[in-house]
């Protein structure tokens, strides 16, 4: 028989197999890990984050733990909305609803949005552009309940519950207190709209809520940085509201409070937060504060606003309709609403918004829709602006004309009545209304042209069509242009140079020099501004205020001037001939004027005062 001799290959084998199999068991034995909700579909794993997201979910509300210990303990806490602590949606979470223009993550814990990101937008600096993001938003309920307790929103757990209908995402979040017993968010997102339904309902907590306490809604954002000026940006970032039924008005720092409000926009530069609600809140407060301390520094956060809104409960429940929209400060998509959105944009007060609205506007659409770059758009906007002024500008210039040739008697009657301030003017004035020449007809042309000037000052800034749209050395017809950076910032003027606002400054150098360079000695009478002091004084303010404008508004202010400059040239030498003027005022002098009832009077009143100073003197 033979002997049986000891394998040590196997034995040593045997040990390291037993060896693995105890290390499996240990690393799989059970552990208390946090249960997962049974019915989530989909999980996706964001960049740098590591919670699960729940994509789409079913009406499951039974509670992971069943004990009477667990939901005891949640209930001394929460009261009946303990109940809501032993779901599975009381382990956190988000919920993406999303379409071709936004995308919104709406967490488990309060029931608000968590990330929204604007799909065809980036920021200056090649980012995409978040409205919301790592916590800078909030949305919070606080309300009291019959047993005492002042609970928060923010502090709990909705129920999400996810489905389509008619091609439109609606998402159901319900704060539980049983299964037929909630507190409702309920968001409904529309193919290619940045605009969303929003409802808050409760249903069954007639019991539940204290209805001697009205219950808030708190809804706070810090606005995001996305422009390269900060300052530019910031002066464009407001709390906009409407009131009574159509009126609006804005916060642009501290607090203000108002009833009857319809909608509240956290408006930046060039997008928005809005809350709108179909039953007009009875009052509201609100807060704006400036984040930005330096210019210089570079910031993050613009302005954080702040909104508390009391909501009226009826019979005991809620119930408002009402919408969310984040989106861009557009002001076609904001208008075709018809919900008064379009005053969120700043077009101007008055006459200037209508100029705006109804004329700058649309014209512009169609030049960009015809044209092959925005910045060919404003040279052919500023052109047509300018020829439809021309006859205005050639009034002005005649009435310089006649001013200049007017000057050698003017000048005798300033030496003959040097002493006698009063009967220099009288006689003035009598020379004025012989020759039919005036100074303030050459003022009159000009202040026609304010309304046109300052609608354009606002329409420009304000035109979301102009971000990040390039046009020769400037990459963004929104932002400043820059052809050099310096290593230092100049108080007022930056640390960088921009090339369109330089160019803006010659040619109104050149345009002063002809309209008062011309009329200078004549101007420099008593009580008359120094007209050489505002010629330069108007170049350098163009030249130190519009380096951090937009250089879509520059580019405008450099071909108007041109174009001005052009036509006061044709003007000077193809139309205005100054020895016929000459001749026609010395006719003008020979004829009996009859003269209007305000300069008779205004002569009258210079006579009796002239008449008054010789009796003083007796």
């Amino acid at each position: 028989m033979e002997e049986k001799k000891i394998d040590i290959q196997s034995i040593i084998g045997f040990i390291l197999i037993g060896g693995i199999l105890l290390w499996m068991l240990y690393n799989n034995t059970p552990e208390e890990t946090e249960s997962v909700n049974p019915t989530t579909t989909t999980e996706q794993v964001e960049e740098g984050d590591q919670r699960s997201q729940i994509s789409n979910t079913e009406n499951n509300s039974s509670p992971v733990q069943s004990d009477s210990t667990s939901l005891a303990d949640a209930q001394r806490r929460l009261g009946a909305f303990g109940y809501s602590e032993t779901l599975a949606s009381a382990q956190g979470g988000t919920t993406t609803i999303s379409n071709d223009v936004l995308e919104l993550k709406i967490s488990n814990k309060g029931g608000y949005i968590e990330e929204a990101r604007l799909k065809n937008f980036k920021t200056y600096d090649s980012l995409p552009v978040h409205i919301i993001k790592d916590g800078n938003a909030s949305l919070n309920m606080k309300f009291s309940t019959t047993d005492g307790r002042t609970l928060n929103t923010e502090n709990l757990y909705f129920e999400p519950q996810l489905t389509e209908s008619n091609g439109n995402q609606i998402l159901s979040m319900k704060l539980k207190v049983s299964e037929n017993e909630y507190l409702e968010y309920r968001y409904a997102m529309r193919p290619g709209e940045y605009m969303l339904d929003f409802s808050v309902r409760s249903q069954g907590l007639t019991g539940v809520l204290n209805t001697a306490e009205t219950p808030v809604l708190d809804w706070k954002l810090k606005g995001y940085r996305h422009a390269k000026s900060i300052s530019y940006e910031n002066r464009y970032t407001d709390l906009i509201y409407e009131y009574d039924g159509g009126d609006d008005d804005s916060v642009s720092s501290g607090d203000d409070e108002d009833e009857d409000i319809s909608y509240i926009a956290y408006r930046q530069h060039f997008f928005t937060s809005i809350l709108l609600t179909d039953t007009p809140f009875q009052s509201s407060k609100f807060e704006v504060e400036n984040l930005v301390d330096d210019e210089e520094v570079d910031t993050v956060f613009t302005k954080t606003f702040a909104s508390t809104i009391p909501l009226d409960l009826k019979a005991g429940e809620l119930n408002y309709d009402m919408n969310w929209y984040y989106g861009p400060n557009d002001y076609k998509i904001l208008n075709d609403y018809d919900r008064n959105l379009d005053e969120i944009i700043p077009l101007g007060w008055g006459i200037f918004g209508w100029i705006n609205k109804y004329l700058f506007i649309p014209f512009f659409a169609f030049l960009a829709g015809v044209l092959p770059s925005y910045g060919l758009a404003i040279i052919a906007m500023t052109i047509v602006v300018r020829i439809v002024l021309s006859p205005v500008t050639y009034k002005s210039y005649l009435s310089q004309a006649k001013m200049k040739i007017l000057r050698p008697e003017i000048n005798e009657l300033n030496e003959k009545y040097k002493d006698n301030a009063m009967k220099k003017q009288q006689e003035t004035m009598k020379l004025y209304s012989k020759a039919g020449a005036s100074p303030m007809s050459g003022c009159l042309p000009a202040l026609m042209q304010i309304p046109v000037f300052y609608a354009l000052f606002q329409f420009f800034p304000s035109a979301f069509q102009l971000r990040q749209k390039s046009f020769l050395w400037a990459d963004d017809l929104s932002s400043y242009d820059t052809i050099a950076e310096l290593p230092f910032t100049i108080p007022f003027y930056g640390d960088h140079v921009s090339l369109f606002p330089i160019l803006a400054s010659i040619a109104i150098f050149i345009y002063m020099m002809m309209t008062t360079g011309q009329n200078m000695q004549a101007q420099q009478q008593p009580g008359m501004p120094n007209m050489k002091f505002l010629m330069y004084l108007s170049p350098i303010i163009m030249l130190v205020f519009f380096n951090n404008y937009a250089s879509g508004l520059s580019l405008y202010y450099f071909t108007s001037n041109l174009i001005t400059i052009g036509i006061m040239l044709v003007i000077k030498y193809a139309i205005i001939d100054e020895d016929k003027i000459h001749a026609k005022i010395q006719e003008n002098k020979k004829k009996p004027k009859k003269q209007n009832k305000f300069t008779k009077k205004f002569q009258d009143m210079m006579e009796q005062a002239q008449e008054q100073q010789k009796n003083q003197k007796r």
